[in-house]
């Protein structure tokens, strides 16, 4: 493959081979600028395998890789300066205040963003001055993000990044991947919540057994888009359901022939877990 920037990466026949097993199957894999990717997987599918290759950070064992442009295993600083890795913990730095440790990290890069802006970004301003080793789990984890971010990065790794958050804590963890999307930051994201992936993901992938298995939207993985709708309601009978491709007109039919509203309506198709784990499942 010539390598290019046309893609912020660019994946094929990626292989990670131990002795027999291959942790990583030939994977071809494209991510536009400007995208918010989350790639999907169970434990042990090869998703931190494959991340870790785009990073730099793990050799592979064939296929070829651009990232920004650039073989991982050809890096440079300039190239690092341009990334921003978010990992499942980095935990070195107890004995200092969150605003030491970003300060300090705000070194390495030419052009580093405000210290005290990313700190507030991340939602711990509060906290500036309490020393690392006393922040709660959720805490930490918003500490790692403003490390990963204090470099103004092209292209954003994010592993897990909402473990240990509370619901209020993610969902303004998510304003924060909007907002830098918005920006133009393309964010490669690895999560098991799926529905951290279907309100960030433009698009979302599944890697199973080391092969990525589908690639789409997450309003389509899985056909979920053109499936078929289950309808839900109450009679005296009992619950009743019926599955349709025309939800609309089996409704309107329901509505006439309780000439009104249906008790217990409900329309649902299949969610995006219902899909992924259709496709894990699959594989399995």
């Amino acid at each position: 493959m010539v390598v290019t920037d046309a893609f912020a990466i660019e994946t094929k026949g990626l292989r990670k081979t131990y002795a027999t097993h291959h942790a990583v199957d030939s994977l071809d894999l494209t991510v536009e600028r400007g995208e918010v990717f989350a790639l999907l997987g169970p434990n042990g599918a090869g998703k931190t395998t494959t991340v870790e290759m785009l990073e730099g950070y793990r050799k592979r064992s064939g296929g070829d890789v651009s990232v920004l442009g650039v073989d991982p295993q050809r890096r440079t600083l300039d190239w690092r300066a341009r990334i921003g890795i978010v990992l499942q913990s980095t935990g070195e730095f107890e004995d200092l205040s969150v605003q030491e440790v970003v300060e300090h990290f705000a070194r390495y890069y030419p052009h580093p963003d405000q210290p005290m802006k990313v700190i507030e970004r991340v939602g711990l301003l509060d906290k500036r001055k309490d020393r690392a080793r006393v922040l709660s789990g959720g805490q930490r984890r918003r500490l790692d993000v403003a490390l990963g971010i204090i470099g103004r990065p092209e292209l954003l790794f994010l592993d897990e990044p909402t473990t240990g958050f509370d619901p209020q804590a993610r969902r303004e963890f998510w304003e924060l991947i909007r907002d830098l999307a918005a920006g133009g930051t393309t964010i490669l994201l690895t999560t098991h919540y799926l529905d951290e992936a279907e309100t960030l993901a433009d698009r979302v992938g599944v890697i199973a057994r080391g092969r990525l298995v589908a690639v789409a939207t997450p309003a389509t993985l899985g056909g979920r888009g053109t499936a078929a709708a289950k309808v839900r309601w109450a009679t005296p009978d009992g619950p009743q359901e019926h599955d349709t491709d025309t939800p609309a007109t089996f409704v309107a039919d329901l509505v006439t022939r309780f000439g009104g509203e249906v008790p217990e309506l409900t329309v649902t198709r299949p969610s995006l877990e219902d899909a992924y784990l259709s496709m894990i499942q699959e594989t399995a």
